[in-house]
């Protein structure tokens, strides 16, 4: 019997994504969910741990070691008219379009796509219920992932989060939940996990009815915004709400917050409101030049751009004509017939608008997907090269590495050393102008 090692393989390789599946494959509760150097990390209880009694289901959940993409999605996704595209993976329509709801398209981020979408299928009591992420003033990292099953629920989790996401605690609420058809709403890297998990653990897949992958160029770490806060003088102790983007297309950080008003430039905002102070500043002012400061190394291994494994997938599209809009308008992919026939009622009865666009358009909106086959699957060998322990796919498009690929991921791993340290930061001012160059 070839022995298998539990996730610390996956740690002690900084293989990691964060995800938190693995707490929820865990047959003996032996894995928790903590909060270290910024990250969600997992942590083993070695006397609940019975790897040495050959149970390996973490091991056989975590995508930080990789995942077979193509082998998975030829399995999951078998409609005739199905088509295949190197950055968007196996598909049966690109669309853009945004909720209906002028509320909901202004405030939610893009066009309000999947908050409008999980609505109608809790509506139409297509789905029980749906897996999500929202703002929570009461928890000390702002954010708290759970079931909602009402449009007030899904309303709450309006918006991006640019923050860690563990989704730990799905698969136990998924299980002890009384419904039969759930939506999990998650990054590239969750929904791995999850498909992943469902090979081997039946009670859970009979219960999720689908997947909404939420496009990712990278992830954040908690570093992100305690910077964002420091420099601001925003309170997170203060905070009632908080929005990492709102206020129509792109939008703007805004931060409810009680204190006093403090001096403010073309690019942001302070109201004085009821006793708090409304803080706003542009998302491009604040967010793109930290952009390489905050993202975790295992990041930079990271192929998946779109989510080839979610059964819908959403985010931005920020080219022509698109790109002039101010309130909101999403791009979106679909891999299966059954959502996107629920996609085509929805739109019949007026709750979202939608329009199909070629593959090609989609594509020139996303140049992060390229990054991520090219120049990630670049950085993957560079470090196998290296005598490094990377994530395995089944694909065959990771490139040899070049002098270019050195620099870059010189500069890249430089970036995220000052990110990762806050006596650091200082320079991060210095530099940050200037970031766009040095990607």
């Amino acid at each position: 019997m070839i022995f298998m090692k539990n996730i610390n393989q996956t740690l002690s390789h900084d293989l990691c994504t964060g995800c938190g599946v693995c707490e929820g494959a865990c047959p003996f509760h032996a894995i928790s969910t903590i909060v270290k150097a910024g990250r969600f990390l997992p942590i083993i209880d070695d006397t609940k741990c019975k790897n040495d009694g050959g149970c390996h289901r973490c091991m056989d959940a975590c995508p930080g070691v990789g995942i077979d993409l193509m082998r998975i999605s030829k399995e999951l996704f078998t409609d005739n008219e199905l088509k295949e595209d190197k950055m968007v993976g196996k598909y049966l329509k690109c669309f853009t379009g945004h909720s209906n709801n002028e509320y909901i398209r202004y405030h939610c981020a893009s066009g309000g796509m999947i908050s409008q979408f999980l609505v109608f299928l809790l509506e139409k009591k297509y789905i029980d219920g749906a897996f999500v992420t929202a703002f929570d003033p009461a928890n000390e990292l702002l954010i708290s992932s759970y079931i909602a099953t009402t449009t007030e629920d899904i309303l709450k989790a309006k918006g991006s989060k640019y923050a860690p996401v563990s989704l730990h605690n799905a698969v136990a609420g998924i299980k002890a939940a009384s419904g039969t058809k759930y939506v999990i709403v998650g990054l590239p890297c969750h929904i791995q996990g999850f498909r992943k998990l469902e090979a081997i653990d039946r009670k859970f897949r009979d219960k999720v009815l689908g997947y909404f992958a939420i496009y990712c160029s990278s992830g954040r770490t908690f570093y992100l915004t305690e910077h964002v806060f420091k420099e601001r003088g925003i309170k997170k102790e203060n905070l009632s709400y908080f929005a990492y983007r709102d206020e129509g297309c792109l939008g703007s950080m805004v931060a409810k917050q009680r204190c006093s008003v403090r001096d403010t430039d073309s690019n942001t905002e302070a109201i004085l409101y009821k006793g708090y102070e409304v803080y706003k500043e542009r998302y491009q002012s604040y967010y793109h030049p930290l952009r390489s400061f905050f993202i975790p190394r295992r990041c930079l291994f990271c192929i998946d751009h779109y989510g080839e494994l979610g059964d819908v997938c959403f985010g931005d599209i920020h080219v022509e004509p698109y790109i002039q809009d101010t309130i909101g308008v999403n791009s979106l992919v679909v891999r299966k017939k059954l959502w996107l026939d629920w996609l085509l009622e929805a739109k019949k009865e007026g709750c979202i608008t939608l329009d199909e666009i070629s593959v090609e358009i989609l594509n020139s909106s996303q140049k992060m997907s390229y990054k991520k086959k090219e120049r990630n699957g670049r950085f993957i060998n560079l470090n196998r090269l290296l005598g490094r322990v990377m994530p395995v796919y089944d694909v065959d498009y990771l490139h040899k590495p070049t002098i270019k690929t050195l620099i870059d991921y010189i500069q890249n791993r430089f970036q995220q050393f000052l990110g990762r340290h806050r006596a650091m930061w200082w320079l991060i001012t210095l530099l940050k102008k200037n970031t766009s160059n040095l990607k």
